[in-house]
């Protein structure tokens, strides 16, 4: 495998840095095998738009049908690893306790490879939550064949995500927007900057003073008011930014 090429700058930033921010996205999770979320939509979902399965008005009116769609993405999710990428996050967030971890993920591979202060902005795909009452508790197996009742109201759970129409959860906004405030670097990875609130973290970041870096496949409409741009897979990026910063730390 190829080495990454990172800039002298980001490092020396981030040795310098007190706290440090990750802003991750769909494209950490591509390279374990996770399709996208509207990837995911193959097969007997092909006839469907996310946008008509993943909301509460969908599982109004079907439940068996907008669970039986989840409950593919919880097997396709399963069915793959954390790769590099999110181990070297877990790592960085070992040597720099600082450090905080905001994803726009539900598959849970951050906390598979370790990252335990971890911000869920859209939720989590292995956990319930409940509509009516807000109670939530966690769904590992991707086998459970019908929502299940609430044990506090009895109405249906649904998968513990973020669905259209909903606002992201208080706590995970405030810690966020906090977090973002209080960087000294802010990274985003493999989020394409178009999925609102989450992108407006680089820019309230950089408003603060902090440096922000951009690590994406793809030029994004971050790219041009990032401080620091790597071209290039996450998963080669990231082990090659942590591997330098530990090798040369005091």
């Amino acid at each position: 495998m190829a080495s990454a090429t990172l800039p002298a700058g980001l490092l020396d930033a981030l040795r310098q840095a007190g706290r440090v921010v990750f802003l991750t996205g769909s494209g950490v999770s591509a390279e374990s095998g996770v399709p996208t979320f509207r990837d995911a939509l193959t097969g007997l979902w092909s006839r469907f738009r996310p946008e008509e399965l993943a909301t509460p008005e969908a599982f109004r009116r079907d439940p068996q049908l907008v669970w039986d769609w989840y409950r593919e993405r919880r097997r396709q999710v399963a069915a793959v690893m954390p790769n590099p990428a999110h181990h070297a996050i877990a790592a960085l967030q070992a040597w720099l306790p600082e450090t905080l971890l905001v994803t726009q993920n539900v598959d849970g591979l951050h906390q598979r490879a370790g990252s335990a202060d971890t911000v869920e902005f859209h939720g989590n795909l292995f956990s319930n939550r409940c509509r009516a009452c807000g109670h939530e508790a966690p769904q590992l197996d991707p086998e459970i064949a019908a929502p299940p009742p609430c044990p506090d109201c009895g109405e249906l759970m649904g998968p513990g995500v973020v669905w259209f129409g909903e606002a992201i959860p208080g706590e995970a906004l405030q810690r966020a927007w906090r977090g973002a405030a209080e960087a000294d670097v802010l990274l985003a990875v493999g989020t394409s900057g178009l999925v609102t609130p989450a992108a407006a973290l680089p820019e309230v970041a950089r408003q603060a003073g902090a440096r922000v870096a951009e690590i994406n496949l793809h030029p994004t409409p971050l790219s041009a008011q990032a401080d620091f741009v790597v071209t290039g897979p996450a998963a080669l990026s990231l082990p090659a930014m942590v591997a330098a910063l530990i090798k040369k730390s005091p």
